[in-house]
């Protein structure tokens, strides 16, 4: 089957950084779906996409039916899978993620009304450790869709860039992602004069950021980001002019697919003559309730008033109502400049900030923007509590969990409440790397952070919102950020007046902004750098100019919102009592058998005595945490006195315990990890002078005795002798 196998190549130019090669591969694999490609990246990680379409439409559904699926195989990266079955089972974060970065570009890309079930499986099938697949899925499954014969104005490229020492990298590896400032996830089409249109975006600065920056690398500002989206350009416009070339080759000529229209024309003109005046309106009470009820009630007087007329047509008067509504609003922000609720376009809803806004846990905050509310709420606990992952990422372990939670009622309505949906975990994971870049290192701050997210009320922009509450309360538990967050969401209204595009660039959009306009752009970050973003657009692509002139926008509000936040908090506060004390200690690497002793005797018996819990790293660093610091200090003392000794010296008086008896004597342990022998004929001294035959007579283990240390010699063993009550010391025993 040779002669039916296609390629093409893009070949990647780094400079310095080198070259990287995706291969597009198809006919080889998977040639029973009705597209399929291999993506190679440097013939050393594989990635297939495979897109299957519905042979008949979904009539009934009212939205567009795509489905991404990634499926992490570990024998990718030569692994067998941790889980009981050692086989793999529901999908990681990173995969879903990674189905969330393909489907955004693809969705908008489908011809509207568009009613088959459309389904991408991309399946990791090789990789090598270094390299991240994401990005190579996402080029995997735009090739798939353009050989399908599916209505798909591809193709779409994805690129990862990462700005490492002042230069855009493209696809880089994990390697280099240590020296990065920020790294970006770009994707875009090539429009038809030759410009890119960006489609999606995903970003945000590292975890050695502020490291980096401190040390005289440029700072990821608006302007380096602006920068950055140029530099992805043509990078997308080399890998899609190679599935372009594949798609000559090998692509099905699109089929036929029926398109089904929300409505028809007639209907509009009769809804528009009937409630237009009385929507608009409604459109400007400020409420969100208020104005949805009203908009509930104009719903339907229009359906009492055009039924009679468009009988059994209900579903397109409403789809036109819904048409209606946002030709409405979308005029009224282009034409006057003003909003839904009345806002200008660069205007931010009334903002409350609060801290310590429920009792008993580590850390809290309250953040509001308008009616959007969120409860953000922080946990700490030992090291060992960090999230163990077992993916396909080099990464094993998580110290900061960001998890959001959106429940029903945060939009009055009812619904399922469980196990997140995907949206919930992309907006955990967008807040979690907006805070990420700013968080004290493990040896700065040695605990576990779980940050938690409530959506209690939403009206637009909860991950932002997120942000916001998320670094309050983590300032509340006590955490010593280095920079406070907050994120703000602009959106884009566009419309072509006299054959050009005008674009109008709105500031914290609303829940409805969102659904009517044409762009989702969140932007977090400190006063002086980005620290994440995120770009949705339902567009064929946004120019990149507009988004530079978005950024900047951003920034304004961004400043604002972190001034409110300062007044509520601005530095960290005492930690809770609740919360545990963990403190650090390091031990020479030699010493950490005697601190955990044979079996672990020595270290559970220090736990047990001080209730303190005890982790110990590799390289001889130890974390002590307990309920309260004199529990930690206790426990620290003990491991200081094995592992980091002061010696005794002669004459020196303990009450020691006896840990083991013999038929010459008694151990008694002085102090952990330095025992001395008190022998039997010392112990005769005890006994009243008289004859020992069994030292445990006289003296048990866990018996308490008051020694004195008589002799040290030359290899450090300890000969001890009794201080007997009544005598001048333990000199005058030994002399009778």
């Amino acid at each position: 089957m040779e002669e039916n196998v296609f390629y093409a190549e893009a070949v990647i130019d780094n400079g310095s950084f080198g070259t990287r090669t995706i291969r597009f591969e198809t006919g080889r694999l998977a040639r029973q779906a009705a597209g399929s490609a291999v993506a190679y990246l440097d013939d050393d990680t594989m990635v297939l996409s495979a897109t299957s379409a519905s042979k008949q439409p979904k009539e009934h559904f009212d939205f567009f039916p795509l489905t991404v699926d990634v499926e992490e195989r570990m024998y990718a990266a030569g692994r067998i899978p941790g889980s009981f079955f050692r086989r793999e089972g529901r999908p990681s974060e990173d995969a879903i993620l990674t189905c969330r970065l393909i489907d955004r570009p693809l969705r908008p890309s489908f011809v509207k009304g568009l009613r088959n079930e459309i389904q991408v499986v991309v399946t990791v099938m090789a990789l090598n450790p270094d390299h991240l697949y994401d990005v190579v899925a996402i080029n995997a499954a735009s090739a798939s869709t353009q050989l399908a014969g599916l209505p798909f104005s591809g193709p779409i490229g994805g690129v990862r860039v990462a700005l490492i020492n002042g230069q855009w990298v493209a696809f880089p590896t994990h390697s280099e992602l240590e020296s990065a400032v920020f790294d970006m996830v770009v994707a875009g089409r090539v429009l038809p004069d030759g410009d890119v249109a960006i489609m999606m975006v995903e970003a945000e600065a590292t975890d050695k950021t502020v490291k980096l920056v401190e040390g005289g690398a440029e700072a990821p500002t608006e302007e380096v980001v602006a920068a950055g989206l140029e530099a992805a350009k043509p990078f997308i416009k080399v890998l899609c002019a190679a599935q372009s070339q594949l798609a000559k080759q090998a692509a099905k000529p699109t089929g036929e697919f029926p398109v089904f229209l929300e409505y028809q024309d007639d209907v509009l003109a009769a809804l528009t003559a009937a409630v237009k005046d009385e929507l608009a309106k409604a459109l400007t009470i400020a409420g969100k309730q208020e104005r949805q009820n009203e908009l509930d009630r104009i719903k339907g007087v229009a359906a009492d008033k055009l039924l009679p007329e468009f009988e059994g047509r209900e579903k397109e008067i409403s789809a036109a109502y819904n048409a209606l509504t946002k030709k409405i609003v979308r005029e009224r922000v282009i034409k006057d400049k003003v909003r839904i609720d009345g806002r200008g376009v660069t205007d931010i809803r009334t903002l409350a900030a609060e801290v310590e806004a429920i009792p008993r846990v580590h850390g809290s905050a309250l953040f509001e923007r308008g009616e959007t509310q969120i409860l953000g709420v922080t946990t700490l606990n030992m090291l060992r509590m960090e999230q163990q992952l077992d993916t396909l990422s080099p990464e094993t372990r998580r110290r900061y969990m960001h998890n959001y939670n959106f429940p029903p009622y945060s939009v009055g309505e009812t619904g399922r409440v469980g196990s997140p949906k995907r949206r919930e975990i992309g907006h955990g994971a967008l807040a979690e790397r907006a805070i990420l870049p700013v968080l004290p290192t493990r040896e700065e701050f040695p605990y576990a952070i779980r940050q938690v997210s409530e959506a209690l009320g939403s009206n637009g922009s909860t991950s932002m919102g997120s942000v916001c509450a998320s670094t309050m309360s983590l300032l509340n538990a006590g955490v010593p950020l280095k920079a406070p967050v907050a994120g703000i969401a602009m959106g884009l209204i566009s419309q072509e007046i006299n054959g050009e595009t005008h674009y109008v660039t709105l500031t914290d959009i609303l829940g409805a902004e969102d659904a009517y306009g044409d762009m989702d752009f969140k932007v977090a970050g400190t006063r002086d750098f980005i620290t994440a973003l995120q770009l949705d657009t339902k567009l064929d692509g946004i120019p990149a100019s507009v988004l530079a002139a978005a950024l900047k926008q951003a920034k304004d509000a961004r400043l604002h919102i972190l001034d409110v936040m300062n007044e509520a908090i601005d530095s960290p506060d005492e930690m809770s009592p609740n919360a545990p004390r963990i403190i650090t200690i390091k031990i020479p690497v030699d010493k950490i058998g005697e601190v955990i002793g044979p079996k672990g005797k020595m270290i559970n018996q220090i736990q047990e005595d001080t209730g303190a819990e005890i982790t110990i790293e590799d390289d001889g660093t130890i974390y002590i945490g307990a309920a309260d610091g004199p529990a930690a200090e206790a426990a620290r003392s003990t491991i200081n006195q094995i592992a980091n000794p002061t010696m005794p010296e002669v004459g020196e008086r303990y009450l020691g315990t006896v840990v083991k008896t013999t038929t010459f004597g008694a151990f008694v342990s002085l102090m952990p990890g330095k025992d001395g022998l008190l022998h039997i004929s010392q112990i005769r001294k005890l006994a009243g002078g008289k004859r020992v035959e069994n030292v445990e007579d006289v003296l048990g283990v866990g018996a308490k005795v008051q020694v004195e240390i008589a002799e040290i010699d030359p290899r450090g063993k300890l000969s001890l002798i009794p201080v007997i009550e009544g005598e001048e010391g333990g000199e005058a025993a030994a002399s009778e």
